[in-house]
Formats: C-alpha cells, sequence, structure tokens
C-alpha cells in the first residue's frame, strides 16, 4: 500500500509539474526618443533641399529652422515637436516662386522619400 501511494504521490508530482508554464519574457521596443525622430527629421529635410538643388543658408536646430536657396526662391523648413513626440515638418516657399512652382512640392516629395514614406 505504501508504494501505490509513492507512486501516486510521484505521478501527480510530474503531472503537478507539467502543469507549469514558464513564459520567456518579452523585449519591448519603445521605439525611437524624441530627440532621434526630431534628428531623422531634421537630416531628411536638409537633405531634401540638397536633393532639389537648394543652398543651405542658414540652419537653427534649437529653433527647428533651415532655410534653402535657389533661383530667388527661398524654402523654410519649420520642425516642430507636438505634444504627443511627433515632429511636425512645414515647408514654405518665398520669393520669386513663379521661376519654379514647383520647386517646395519637389521639396516636400523629396523629403517624403528620405523618410520612407
Amino acid at each position: 500500500m505504501r508504494v501505490e501511494w509513492r507512486w501516486l504521490a510521484s505521478v501527480a508530482a510530474i503531472l503537478a509539474l507539467g502543469a507549469c508554464v514558464a513564459y520567456e519574457p518579452v523585449v519591448v521596443n519603445p521605439g525611437p526618443t524624441v530627440q532621434q525622430r526630431f534628428d531623422r527629421s531634421w537630416a531628411a529635410a536638409s537633405g531634401a533641399m540638397s536633393d532639389q538643388g537648394l543652398a543651405i543658408t542658414a540652419q537653427d536646430r534649437g529653433a527647428g529652422v533651415i532655410r534653402g536657396e535657389r533661383s530667388g526662391i527661398t524654402v523654410t523648413a519649420t520642425l516642430v515637436t507636438q505634444a504627443d513626440g511627433s515632429i511636425q515638418v512645414k515647408l514654405q516657399s518665398s520669393g520669386a516662386t513663379n521661376n519654379d512652382p514647383g520647386l517646395v512640392q519637389r521639396v516636400s516629395d523629396s523629403y517624403d522619400r528620405r523618410m520612407g514614406r
């Protein structure tokens, strides 16, 4: 009788261990920081201006402003960090825009390509 109890206890212990589950920890990637997103957007905006042949005339990272010029047209990129941590990029043109009315749109397209959109 004693052997049966030991055997039964052993089987119960083995079955109990089989019911235990050990989950592997899940690595949570928090994504890029706000600074990393800003740096990426900054590089894409200045690169987009260069792609379209604009000479960068002014850069102020603290203010989030890049200015480029070509053929009397000034294109200004303004980067604004939103409350949710996203980066908003505004592109505006001024000057002799009738010389090349599609310039700011081409800069925008280049920016989108550089951002993988």
